[in-house]
């Protein structure tokens, strides 16, 4: 178990120090003649059981529907096999549109019925992520990997803003006892990012001709074990779930001026 801890820390590094060297390469600059390029991201294969996790503690604002056990939302599939919550980004674009450009949705938390909604967020570098609480519960946000935070929010509808100063992938947990809850925040250096919706569907708008490394990350669906956590309210040890790595998909794509361009990715278990 510590070798899967160990080997998701190291891939939390090798993503950070990836973005890293393109924050140093990325220039805004005024495009003409911009291109699009849309696509989706799609389930191929026999499709794995959704992952649940007993509903240990608060189970009246966690599952208020009487639920004993919550999903653990890894792997979100539409009606027509779109595969939600995939990052999709452009990896060797060195100029291109502000920053500022990236979705503002995606830099706004909440905790509502012990979830983190969105799931998967994006913060351009330097830029500030609010977060809240709906709940009348103690959470506390626990980050690691390019950030280092452990937040509580005591209090609902209390905004707190961080500045996320350091490109790279951020892990979030709760250590309130609410072991189930768990995100991942992408702190990025350019503005062609996208996070699917259920229909698997992304776009990018505005983009230089060119041809580029398009890349689908996902946070991975599989579960590898647990591990021993600690409740900051009761003191307690607790058992969270540790997950399998994440995986990543690559295309090439050529972007004409004025033109879209189409890129589609069929991905599974194999």
């Amino acid at each position: 178990m510590r070798n899967i801890i160990l080997s998701l820390a190291c891939l939390t590094t090798l993503f950070a120090t990836a973005v890293l060297v393109a924050a140093q390469d990325y220039k805004v600059i005024a495009v003409t003649d911009g291109g699009t390029i849309s696509g989706t991201v799609k389930w191929t294969g026999p499709v794995p059981h959704e992952l649940e996790f007993p509903v240990t503690k608060d189970p009246q604002i966690c599952e208020p529907d009487g639920k004993k056990t919550t999903s653990l939302e890894r792997l979100i599939l539409g009606p027509e096999g779109g595969v939600a919550n995939t990052v999709v980004y452009i990896k060797n674009i060195s100029a291109g549109k502000p920053l500022d450009e990236l979705p503002a949705q995606r830099r706004h938390l909440d905790q509502r019925h012990c979830h983190y909604i969105p799931h998967i967020l994006l913060v351009p570098e330097n830029g500030q992520l609010s977060m809240q609480s709906s709940d009348a519960t103690l959470h506390t946000i626990h980050m690691d990997g390019a950030a280092s935070y452990n937040l509580p929010f005591p209090f609902t509808n209390q905004v707190s803003t961080r500045t996320m100063s350091t490109p790279g992938l951020v892990n979030l947990r709760c250590n309130g006892g609410h072991v189930w809850m768990n995100a991942e925040m992408m702190v990025v250096t350019h503005p062609y990012y996208a996070v699917t919706d259920e229909s698997g569907h992304f776009e990018f708008t505005n983009v230089p001709p060119g041809t580029y490394q398009i890349v689908a990350w996902h946070e991975g669906w599989g579960l590898a074990g647990k591990e021993q956590a600690y409740d900051v309210l009761t003191e307690r040890a607790v058992q969270r779930p540790i997950f399998t790595e994440p995986k990543t998909w690559e295309k090439s794509v050529t972007v004409n001026a004025n033109a879209g361009s189409t890129v589609n990715f069929a991905i599974g278990s194999k």
